[in-house]
């Protein structure tokens, strides 16, 4: 099994690339289930979830292409697909049930494995179910499978969320655009990567119009060519950004758009990280004294639950205390563990997390034990005093694009090995 082993005290500096994003790019996947039209999706990110996802469309019978150098995905369907998703290509991927709203709105029945992922807690699908069972569909669960059926089509309806949901709006968006008749969604996430995935289906000639948290679809089967640039990750932006401002090193970021990251750049700069913006990059230059701060993730535009691991390991590194209330996953304080092991001082209760600043942190031997948890045990290992093995990093190369190679490139000591 692969590890990496990081030696602290480094600077981080020079320039990094963002790749595209992840969670923009497997909606989009998911979403060319619905058309047999040719569609070029180029600045993929070249990560496992991406790839567990190519390998599913291929198990449908697309007609799929990834060409891992120039980043960009071929995509052209025969006019019938597969219905069947398999566990062992779900296993891992949460997102591997999207492909549940276009097979059942396209083909009219799907058999989905229930999905994998992190295990950050529960992440119950039952807000997906509910909205095709409104749109017409008869759906049950038999031995780990989700079984759909819908003979005569999906019908457009008003689905009201009961809650924010990333997966449950990108699912029912992408079905509404086969449905007949016009969906009416409501409470919707809207992301910026689910605005991406909006772009991309209005490309293809889906109707769609967003006002607030509402999003109406008026459902077609025609659709139409289309290449479409996948946006930038603004977590590995954010992951970046925090790595700069913790080794007190200066990094030009590019292929940025920082208003996607707005509420996660103030809330830096309150904490005193020096942050120059321009359109399409942005620089963090050796940042003043730290200062804590206080933190609740929230839904888009809120701060992104995706960088609270990340932000932890700075406000070690802060003066005073610090606090996050984590609002969006129950169980996602796992790395929590890991870090006090480091040396940091960290007290939870609930789903606050209390972060005692400028405290030292030791070089050790770690488990990752989700995504982001992962790679914030990697930031800790850039300013630990010795060096520190991190464990279990297929949960880092699902999300992040060679990361020991751009580190090494902006002075990282970093390395990979078996």
């Amino acid at each position: 099994m692969q590890k990496l082993e990081i030696t602290g005290g480094k600077k981080i500096s020079g320039s990094v690339t963002i790749s595209g994003s992840k969670n923009a790019t497997l909606p989009i996947l998911a979403a060319t289930i619905l058309t047999n039209k040719k569609i070029t999706i180029t600045n993929v990110p070249i990560v496992r979830d991406v790839e567990t996802m190519v390998r599913l469309l291929d198990s449908l019978g697309s007609k799929i292409k990834l060409d891992k150098k120039k980043k960009i995905i071929k995509i052209r369907n025969k006019k019938s697909l597969k219905t069947y998703a398999s566990y062992n290509l779900l296993k891992t991927m949460r997102a591997g049930v999207l492909v549940l709203g276009p097979l059942l709105a396209k083909f009219g029945e799907a058999k989905v494995s229930l999905p994998g992922g992190c295990a950050i807690g529960s992440r119950p699908i039952n807000i997906h179910l509910d909205a095709l069972k409104k749109m017409g569909a008869k759906v049950k669960i038999r031995n780990g499978y989700i079984i759909a059926s819908a003979k005569k089509g999906l019908k457009g309806t008003l689905i009201k969320f009961p809650k924010v949901s990333v997966g449950a709006t990108e699912n029912i968006l992408i079905a509404s655009c086969f449905a007949k008749g016009k969906s009416s969604l409501r409470n919707c996430a809207l992301e910026p990567e689910i605005k991406d995935l909006i772009v991309f289906l209005k490309k293809a000639g889906c109707k769609i119009n967003i006002k607030g948290r509402n999003i109406d679809v008026v459902g077609t089967q025609e659709f139409k060519p289309i290449k479409h640039k996948v946006i930038f990750d603004r977590i590995e932006a954010g992951t970046y950004i925090i790595a700069a401002a913790l080794t007190n090193g200066k990094l030009k970021i590019h292929n940025v758009e920082p208003k996607n990251i707005l509420t996660e750049i103030n809330l830096l700069k309150k904490m005193g990280v020096n942050i120059t913006l321009k359109e399409k990059y942005l620089i963090v230059s050796h940042s003043k004294k730290l200062t804590g701060t206080n933190v609740v993730t929230a839904p888009f535009p809120g701060f992104s639950t995706d960088l609270q691991a990340q932000m932890m390991v700075l406000m070690t590194k802060a003066s005073g205390v610090s606090t996050i209330k984590e609002k969006i996953f129950e169980n996602r304080f796992m790395h929590v563990s890991e870090l006090r092991r480091m040396g940091a001082h960290i007290e939870i209760k609930g789903n606050k997390a209390t972060i005692f600043g400028k405290k030292d942190l030791n070089g050790a031997e770690l488990m990752a034990t989700d995504l982001r948890a992962s790679v914030s045990l990697v930031l800790a290992g850039l300013v630990a005093s010795s060096k520190t093995i991190l464990n279990r990093i297929y949960h880092l190369d699902r999300g992040y694009e060679e990361i020991e190679k751009k580190m090494s490139k902006c002075g990282v000591l970093i390395k990979r090995y078996r």
